[in-house]
């Protein structure tokens, strides 16, 4: 199979961008296509297969347009850039891949993983279908395989049982896991079903409702508050608050979905409020477009969201 180089001419910047911090950049797109790129000047040389070369070349073109529009290009944008190229090349798209292999499959999933390797606290809000959650699973048990947090917690508020579970049979695990199955479902695509048993035996993975993180100080843990938009704003306060040393923490939700009697006391659009632009703390929103689910679900949300500009149209 031939190997020949193709040299694709670039900008300065295009190529500084392409490359990445210590080649970082270059190594993902080369592991992607199973080609070498070198910067000889005035571009970079491919070589590989003629397929390697030919998706490559898709990603360095997408990727370098975004340098030479004066974007920064970042690790998310390799990984989305790879994904596309993949698809247009009528490989398996990343999608499909998801155990230890999980890609942002829109901009804003992209901006939203690499927000969550810079800051503490990021906010995910928006629709269902859109990987608030999955994506965050999948940043926190990615950590916690690397060594780089000891435990990975998540907990959202069981507000159909308005927090009071004792009258359900067994143990906290038992009480709590009708709750947590969309969070089981995806650690166990992302980690397999063996190792998150032996890892949720260890401690190392831990559920358990909102009330029950009162008191403690979560410290060297990824964090996922899930459902946020379920919490009051004591309890947002009170979770908010258990960070520790070393710690960090997700919290999602989407806002048009209050379940509490009064949606007033919610504490997601209140947290938001008064800490975007605190430092430390990020915000990322996603709209239908980023819905990954069944395509009828972007169409659903995009309709309801429809209905919901309507209703607050002065009439």
């Amino acid at each position: 199979m031939s190997r020949t180089p193709e040299f694709l001419p670039l900008s300065d910047d295009a190529v500084v961008a392409v490359t990445g911090p210590s080649g970082r950049h270059a190594a993902l797109i080369e592991d992607a296509f199973k080609v070498l790129l070198e910067t000889p000047g005035g571009g970079v040389k491919i070589t590989g297969d003629v397929k390697g070369r030919s998706s490559a070349k898709r990603a360095l073109i997408a990727l370098a347009e975004r340098a030479d529009a004066g974007h920064e290009v970042v690790e998310a944008d390799i990984r989305v850039a790879v994904g596309e190229a993949h698809s247009a090349g009528g490989q398996a798209s990343p999608r499909a891949v998801r155990r230890g292999a999980v890609s942002p499959k829109t901009k804003n999933q992209a901006r939203y993983m690499e927000s969550m390797t810079r800051h503490p606290l990021v906010f995910g809000l928006g629709p269902a279908g859109t990987g608030k959650t999955f994506l965050a699973v999948a940043q926190g048990a990615g950590m916690l395989l690397r060594g780089e947090v000891d435990r990975l917690i998540v907990t959202r508020p069981a507000v159909e049982a308005g927090e009071k579970l004792g009258f359900l049979p067994g143990d906290l695990n038992e009480k709590v896991d009708p709750y947590m199955a969309p969070v089981w479902e995806a650690l166990t695509d992302i980690m397999g079903a063996e190792q998150l048993r032996r890892r949720r035996d260890k401690g190392e993975i831990e559920v358990a409702p909102i009330a029950f993180m009162r008191g403690r100080t979560l410290a060297h843990a990824f964090v996922i508050v899930d459902e946020a938009q379920n919490c009051s704003r004591l309890q947002m306060k009170m979770v908010l608050t258990r960070l520790g040393e070393g710690a960090r923490m997700v919290v999602t939700g989407d806002p048009t979905q209050i379940d509490l009697l009064n949606p007033r006391d919610s504490g997601l659009a209140h947290a938001v409020s008064i800490l975007e632009g605190v430092e430390g703390v990020d915000v990322a929103r996603f709209t239908a477009t980023d819905v990954v689910r069944h395509p009828l679900v972007e169409r659903i949300v995009k309709a309801y969201d429809a209905d919901a500009a309507l209703l607050a149209t002065p009439r």
